[in-house]
């Protein structure tokens, strides 16, 4: 896509970026590094990134109120006080898979935490189940409308869509939107546009592409500077700005020498005028209810 201007802002070597969530009333990008064990933020005014560490694995995280956030590790749910530099866990589940953990997290619009193979932690801290036997569960988004879910099956190079019931979170009647091969790069994270159409980065393949979950045509394809993107969402004052975090994890010392900005984040400005906006009003507010321990 020729009139996308790409910019390197977020000028550190990351591990496995990722995760990425504009955070609206701080004006800031909030992502993880999985393999660092660390959730960030960047401040695009200062340019500063602040970090947390954590010993724990952390996979995904979303707000939920000032300075706290929800999070997902192997198989927990928790709350992430960024001030204290902790986390509450909340719930454990899979207790009889150890090999499972999550890989995505975010907040619908109930304000509900949806994570992992499609569990739903909500408000009043209970978990439900909704899909089994995925295998790379990656990034969640809904339609404009809000009656579909969109979610990518990583191992299977899949993007699927399904009915979704706003009212109790139930999902049905899964269906195919695209159907990627292995040169294509593995479909990671995702994010809608103003339009109701979907970027989706592609690791391994250098690329976003633009779909159409009404058709399921290949719109558009935004070529970046580094190989192993892994998602994206978009941000700024207008949200007309797309983000896309990457990775440098995987790729040999002779690649990183061809590849100086792996692991960096990056800003696409869009010639034609695509945005986003704030997908859901509030938080996600669970943690505090009978669920909680």
């Amino acid at each position: 896509m020729a009139s996308a201007k790409i910019e390197a802002v977020v000028r550190e070597r990351h591990r496995m970026a990722t995760c990425p969530e504009w955070e609206e009333e701080a004006e800031q990008l909030v992502y993880m590094d999985i393999h660092a064990g660390s959730v960030c933020r960047w401040d695009p005014l200062s340019g500063a990134v602040q970090t947390v560490g954590l010993r724990d694995h952390v996979v995904c995280v979303a707000r939920r109120r000032s300075e706290t956030y929800v999070v997902a590790a192997s198989t927990c749910l928790g709350i992430l006080d960024w001030t204290m530099e902790q986390v509450r866990w909340l719930s454990q589940l899979d207790r009889d898979r150890p090999n499972n953990r999550f890989n995505v997290g975010k907040v619908d619009p109930a304000r509900r935490f949806v994570a992992g193979s499609l569990y739903t932690l909500y408000t009043d801290g209970s978990v439900v189940r909704h899909l089994d036997e995925l295998d790379i569960s990656n990034r969640l988004d809904r339609s404009l409308d809000q009656c579909t879910s969109y979610h990518v099956d990583r191992l299977e190079y899949t993007v699927q869509a399904y009915d979704d019931d706003l009212p109790t979170g139930d999902i049905a009647n899964p269906h195919l939107l695209l159907q990627l091969q292995e040169g294509d790069g593995m479909p990671g994270g995702m994010c809608v546009d103003t339009e109701g159409r979907l970027w989706v980065a592609c690791i391994d393949r250098g690329r976003v592409i633009h779909l159409d979950p009404k058709t399921g045509t290949l719109l558009q394809t935004v070529d970046m500077p580094v190989s192993r993107v892994t998602s994206c969402c978009f941000g700024g004052p207008h949200y007309s700005d797309l983000y896309v975090t990457s990775a440098s994890d995987g790729l040999s010392t002779e690649q990183l020498c061809w590849e100086p900005q792996a692991g960096y984040i990056f800003k696409v400005l869009h010639g034609e005028g695509r945005s986003s906006v704030p997908r859901f009003p509030g938080s996600f507010v669970a943690g505090d209810g009978p669920g909680a321990s």
